[in-house]
């Protein structure tokens, strides 16, 4: 132990045995991806339009932060156009102010298309680099947008040279200058914060679910994107940790050099487990979880009873020996006592500055007398911080300790993201020279990430079709009703079902085919080049098409009219149609057809013996005809029940898993033989306009029943797929998605 051999090292294992620690290191591991022209990197080309926004975006931002509106308040002549922007995009960034929603809305479209990139190829590592290329870009422009702007500042100054140079606007501008160059820190902080905000906003808004969408339960990896100190230079900056993280020292002779700190935090952690807690990686990784600090030391407030409250006490206490030992408690009372401090004092004072006079009375007349030089700020804020430090005392102090130890542990967990994801960005060349740009593309090693409206326009080839019929049933009596009362039947169809579909088919992107006597047949066609998503989108049309029926058949009653009844069958084809032609008409051809043609529609049978409404679930199929009977086709002795249902094909749902993460759950439900297990499968769908739809999936199994009396004779091995269209389902699929299954 050393420096610590204070401690009662078994005493404190034995506490040890109370709490449960977690270890986290974090890493990056781009997988299956080609090198690049130098065979070292991977070559990645981002959008030219974002690039040429984002360089645009980035220099309004310095400009703001820097304060230097005056200086460039009239378009300077003097201006160069940057050596990485094409003359249009400079002449747009100089005539055109930024618009910080438009650099959003371009960075979210950018990396969708990433990730919708990924999920064609199959590998998560192609969306890992195209966001490690982003960040790598926009740090490379931060400073070189920084150094355009001091430049056109300098050159718009340069024309007020000679008698106009003492004149008090010119002098003003002068200064303001002389203040962006002197906080040049300051200013790239403010901007990087800014472009964390926004990295984080679309993260949030547009990203996390599409890529839980598409790939499950998010990686590990992608919290390394989301970092706070991710445009901070090295990780390190005073006035950045003591907003969000804790002020440490930065000379190494202070007693909460982070060095020093972090030698503490692992001897603390190694008492804990004499016997195997020596190895440096491991210690790490229990540093690098923040939720061990609560586990340890509860907040500094721990429970008097039970066992584990005790163990947190006496941790508790062992952690805030270690810092008064090392000298250093002190110090980061004052950590956070300098925090409300630094928009009022720093500048002119420096931040550490300002902390050590809470602790150092001669460091506090140093200060003190250069607020006098200063002659506008009084030095009284400083002396009740100063009071407040040496005032906390007992329990305040090791609440203060231990919020310290989560802190710090945050800190560091991000300091070692930072590190990590500066050690992945060396294997990624973003390339902004065309000739480069050829080469590798000439090669196939470049990874080029545009924008759907620079993508190439490609042949529109369709690859795969989903077909999706609804089967209308018995509207002849609801025409009959119509009439009879004086009503237009078909403006009352046109109003209230067949227009409402209409508008959502661009939504969805699907094509109304025909409409065959009572039935409305769609299809969803995939092209080469486009994401992947026809089933599930096809999925979710349905389920609006069912809430336009149910939507009209409640005005229906109100109107004492007859509703609709409706039966939806998908079916998938993975490839793409054939055609007939009659005359200038196509009449296409699909095994699809078919497919969902059955499943659309409902068995008079079944109908007599299921009551309507019984259970959760619209859609059964069941088998009457012994396997030995059926002449070797058994699907077309089937007996199928659909009313208000979705029915989609076995095919349908493969392609369903491939095209978005379903997460499977079983539950035991009411069904039509009492309580039953039952397979559900949950995912998001993202539909073409930027939204996402949750779909629920039901796997079922079809019995083998007697023909008269629908009795349960025994279940096959067959399996069947229903969407389901139940709000109470949804519900249960919510409150169980972190337990087993629940019975309603």
């Amino acid at each position: 132990m050393g420096r610590f051999s204070f401690l009662q090292r078994g005493n404190l294992a034995d506490h040890a045995c109370h709490v449960s620690l977690a270890a986290y290191t974090p890493a990056i591991a781009l997988e299956g991806l080609l090198t690049g022209i130098d065979n070292v990197r991977h070559d990645v080309f981002l959008s030219p339009r974002f690039t040429d926004l984002a360089r645009q975006h980035l220099s309004a931002l310095i400009v703001k932060y820097g304060a230097v509106q005056e200086i460039l308040a009239t378009a300077e002549p003097s201006f160069r156009v940057p050596s990485v922007m094409s003359p249009a995009a400079a002449e747009r960034a100089r005539l055109r102010p930024a618009d910080p929603g438009e650099f959003k809305r371009l960075l979210a479209e950018l990396q969708v298309a990433a990730l919708n990139r990924a999920k064609t190829e199959s590998s998560i590592s192609v969306d890992l680099v195209a966001r490690m290329a982003i960040i790598k870009f926009l740090r490379a422009e931060l400073a070189a947008q920084f150094a355009q702007v001091l430049e056109r500042c300098r050159a718009r100054l340069k024309g007020y040279e000679g008698p106009r140079a003492s004149q008090p606007p010119v002098l003003r501008m002068r200064e303001r200058l002389l203040q962006l160059q002197v906080g040049k820190k300051a200013v790239l902080r403010k901007v990087g914060q800014e472009l964390f905000q926004t990295l984080r906003e679309v993260e949030k808004e547009t990203l996390a679910r599409l890529r839980r969408s598409l790939f499950g339960e998010p990686a590990a990896v992608y919290d390394l994107f989301v970092n706070r100190l991710l445009f901070a230079e090295d990780g390190r900056d005073d006035f950045l940790n003591a907003e969000h993280y804790i002020m440490l020292g930065n000379r190494d002779r202070d007693p909460d050099h982070l060095g020093a700190i972090r030698r503490v935090a692992h001897a603390f952690l190694r008492a804990l487990n004499p016997r195997g807690g020596e190895d440096e990686a491991g210690l790490d990784a229990l540093l690098n979880a923040p939720e061990n600090a609560h586990e340890l030391t509860a907040g500094g407030i721990p429970e008097d009873t039970g066992p584990k409250g005790k163990a947190q006490r006496a941790l508790l206490s062992v952690w805030v020996d270690m810092l008064e030992h090392e000298g250093a408690m002190e110090n980061v009372i004052a950590a956070y006592e300098v925090v409300p401090l630094l928009p009022q004092y720093s500048p002119p004072i420096n931040a550490q500055q300002l902390k050590n006079a809470l602790i150092s009375r001669a460091e506090f007349k140093r200060v003190e007398g250069l607020l006098e030089e200063q002659g506008k700020l009084s030095s009284e804020n400083l002396r009740a911080a100063g009071r407040r430090v040496g005032a906390c005392r007992g329990p305040e102090r090791a609440k203060v300790a231990a919020r310290f130890l989560r802190d710090f542990m945050t800190y560091h967990r991000d300091l070692r993201r930072l590190e990590a994801l500066n050690s992945a960005l060396d294997t990624v060349n973003v390339i902004t020279n065309e000739k480069l740009r050829e080469l590798s593309a000439v090669n196939n090693t470049l990874y080029e990430f545009l924008l759907p409206e620079e993508q190439k326009p490609a042949e529109d080839k369709v690859v795969r079709h989903v077909v999706i019929k609804a089967d209308i049933r018995d509207s002849t009596t609801l025409i009959r009703t119509l009439l009879e009362r004086g009503l237009n039947p078909a403006s009352q169809f046109s109003l209230n079902f067949y227009e409402p579909v209409n508008k959502l088919l661009d939504v969805f992107g699907a094509s109304k085919m025909f409409i065959e006597g009572d039935a409305l047949i769609l299809a969803v066609f995939e092209r080469e080049g486009e994401p992947p998503f026809s089933v599930g989108r096809s999925c979710v049309l349905a389920r609006e098409i069912l809430g336009v029926v149910h939507a009209y058949n409640e005005h229906s009653r109100r109107a004492g009219l007859p509703g609709l009844e409706l039966g939806i069958g998908i079916s998938y084809q993975d490839s793409p149609p054939l055609y007939l032609m009659d005359g200038s008409s196509r009449i296409m051809i699909s095994k699809a057809l078919n497919e969902s043609d059955r499943l659309s529609s409902c068995s008079k049978t079944a109908r007599r013996y299921l009551p309507e409404n019984a259970t959760p679930f619209n859609v059964y199929t069941f088998q009457t005809v012994d396997d030995a009977d059926t002449g070797g086709n058994p699907d077309e002795f089937l007996v199928r029940y659909n009313i208000g249902g979705i029915h989609i094909t076995e095919q349908a749902f493969d392609k369903l898993q491939q095209e978005i993460s379903l997460e499977p759950q079983d539950a035991e439900l009411r069904t039509l033989w009492e309580r039953e297990p039952v397979r559900l499968f949950s995912g998001v769908v993202p539909v073409a306009s930027g939204g996402f739809h949750k779909l629920i999936v039901r796997e079922g199994r079809v019995p083998h029943v007697n023909a008269r009396g629908f009795s349960l004779k025994q279940w096959t091995d067959r399996r069947y797929y229903e969407v389901c269209t139940s709000p109470a389902i949804y519900a249960l699929v919510e409150r169980t998605v972190a337990h087993s299954a629940v019975v309603p």
